[in-house]
């Protein structure tokens, strides 16, 4: 794959671009890379107040963990879903808020939403750090199971760099995307069991019944591939067991789909970007 190649012939340029991207995150503000666990705790709060005190919302205890605590639970499926977005939003603006550099410099276009997508993982990577810590304190066995864990962010950060590869194309030609897709993010967020149980829905669709055939609405809400991997990092870092193999098989799938069709629409319009910025 020529991607693939460009981007080992130019190592420096992805790590250059790269360190651009987390310096000028957080450029001229006075927490700096602190604003990274900031966000992510600001959220938590805001959904913990919302869903926990005010609508008691209540998931089931770790299993067989035992942790029973809505905020770190939160938190197990929050911070990938952020990662998610953040990669997909900063890939797709990347092409065309690099505009002026890409029409009058020769360089590999794909470093552009690689090296936001690193960037991002940097900063996910100090978030999960504290999450873990949490998870630790709390009495989790997180630490055995870090390995798996590192494993499904590396599973993630294929699938989300794959869509922000094939959406950064799209904004280049059809500059409504972005604004489409900020809508599609929000329905896609609460379309995945983040702030709530996963069972809420197994209980409507069981009080609903078949939709056609033997098919529920179960079964289609699971189509979501963030609803996957939301469940395997809980499994992992809140109930301490191993997720579902299924779970495990259709977000590797997902993943592959996504890199290697983001990576053959990214490389056949490479050569016309100039052009069509």
């Amino acid at each position: 794959m020529s991607l693939l190649s460009d981007l080992r012939s130019s190592p420096e340029l992805l790590t250059n671009l790269t360190r651009r991207e987390v310096k000028g995150k957080y450029k001229r503000t006075v927490l700096g890379q602190l604003w990274s666990l900031v966000n992510p705790l600001a959220q938590m709060v805001i959904f913990t107040a919302v869903f926990s005190f005010i609508l008691r919302m209540q998931p089931d205890p770790g299993d067989p963990s035992g942790l029973d605590t809505f905020s770190v639970w939160l938190l197990c499926a929050l911070l990938p879903w952020a990662f998610f977005v953040n990669v997909v939003n900063g890939g797709m603006g990347s092409l065309v808020g690099n505009q002026n550099l890409i029409q009058k410099v020769a360089f590999p276009r794909v470093a552009l939403p690689v090296s936001n997508a690193f960037s991002v993982a940097f900063t996910w990577g100090i978030e999960m750090t504290v999450l873990l810590v949490v998870l630790l304190v709390l009495g989790a066995n997180a630490l055995l199971w870090l390995p798996a864990v590192l494993v499904a962010m590396l599973v993630l950060f294929a699938f989300a760099l794959g869509v922000s590869l094939l959406l950064s194309i799209a904004n280049v030609y059809f500059r409504d995307t972005q604004h489409f897709v900020g809508i599609l993010l929000q329905a896609w967020f609460y379309a995945t069991p983040i702030v709530y149980p996963v069972s809420l829905v197994a209980e409507q669709s069981e009080r609903l019944g078949p939709l056609f055939g033997s098919v529920t609405v179960l079964d289609l809400y699971r189509l979501n591939p963030m609803e996957r991997f939301a469940e395997v990092f809980r499994n992992l870092l809140y109930d301490n067991r191993w997720p579902a193999l299924d779970s495990v098989l259709i977000c590797v799938v997902w993943a592959a789909v996504s890199l290697v069709v983001g990576a053959l629409v990214f490389q056949r319009h490479e050569k016309k970007l100039a052009e069509a910025l």
